[in-house]
């Protein structure tokens, strides 16, 4: 049984969720976003919560309901608060800065890169150091952030890069003489 599969998904108020077969629909706040869920599972609408539950015993009907209604509860979340990522970026000379619907990187390449922002997403550069990316979809809002990283990810020697917020890097030790 699924921990997560078994909790229905509370609709706040000032969200809409329509569900009608495979497809459900949230609007909210911050915009609307839909999903189609796989045909394993079964989803319903009652009482204020979209309920998912598994179809039959497969192991793949049971792998697709937890992860359902993970995806459906990211829904109810994005058109209420949003989701956001934040990164760092560790470097002499490594920098960000964001032009128009542009995001201009230097990371120590002989030119600089430049990201398009997508629709739906927004970039911030508080400081040339560090990046806050926001949008409505998690999966999205993941995608770019990970791009972003992809283009000069931590080395483990001295540290420089781009590492998300919090995150661990294991330092080696150089050389020895």
């Amino acid at each position: 049984m699924s921990r997560i599969g078994k909790k229905p998904v509370t609709i706040p108020a000032g969200v809409t969720a329509t569900v009608q077969g495979q497809n459900i629909a949230v609007k909210g706040a911050k915009g609307e976003l839909k999903f189609t869920a796989p045909e394993e599972v079964d989803v319903k609408h009652e009482a204020g919560a979209i309920i998912v539950a598994p179809r039959s015993q497969t192991k793949r009907s049971r792998a697709m309901w937890g992860t359902t209604r993970a995806r459906v509860n990211n829904l109810v979340v994005g058109v209420t608060q949003g989701f956001e990522k934040k990164l760092e970026i560790t470097g002499v000379g490594y920098r960000a800065a964001v032009a128009g619907s542009n995001l201009n990187l230097s990371l120590g390449f002989s030119h600089d890169v430049i990201f398009a922002i997508p629709k739906g997403i927004s970039i911030v550069a508080a400081k040339p150091t560090e990046l806050t990316i926001s949008g409505i979809d998690k999966r999205e809002v993941g995608q770019v952030a990970a791009e972003i990283r992809a283009f000069r990810g931590p080395e483990p020697y001295k540290g420089k890069g781009v590492k998300y917020a919090g995150e661990f890097i294991f330092r080696k030790e150089g050389k020895k003489k």
